[in-house]
C-alpha cells in the first residue's frame, strides 16, 4: 500500500473516525473517500490541506515526503 493511502487509513483510525465522517468533513461522496484509502485516487490540493489540518499534520507527511509529522 502506497504511503498517501496507508497514513490516511492509520490517522483516521488514530481519531476513531469512520470514512463516512471523513467524506462529510471533505464536503465528498464516501466512495470518493475510500479510492483515497485504497491508493488509486489523491485528494486534491484543498482536501490534502484539510486533512492535514484535521489530522494535525504536514502534508509532506501524509505524501510521503517526511516521516516527521
Amino acid at each position: 500500500m502506497e504511503k498517501f493511502a496507508q497514513r490516511v487509513k492509520e490517522l483516521r483510525k488514530e481519531k476513531k473516525q469512520k470514512q463516512i465522517d471523513m467524506a462529510e468533513l471533505l464536503g465528498i461522496k464516501l466512495r470518493a473517500y475510500q479510492y483515497y484509502e485504497s491508493g488509486t485516487h489523491y485528494p486534491e490540493v484543498p482536501n490534502l490541506i484539510k486533512l492535514a489540518d484535521f489530522f494535525d499534520v504536514t502534508t509532506d507527511y501524509l505524501l510521503g515526503r517526511s516521516d516527521q509529522r
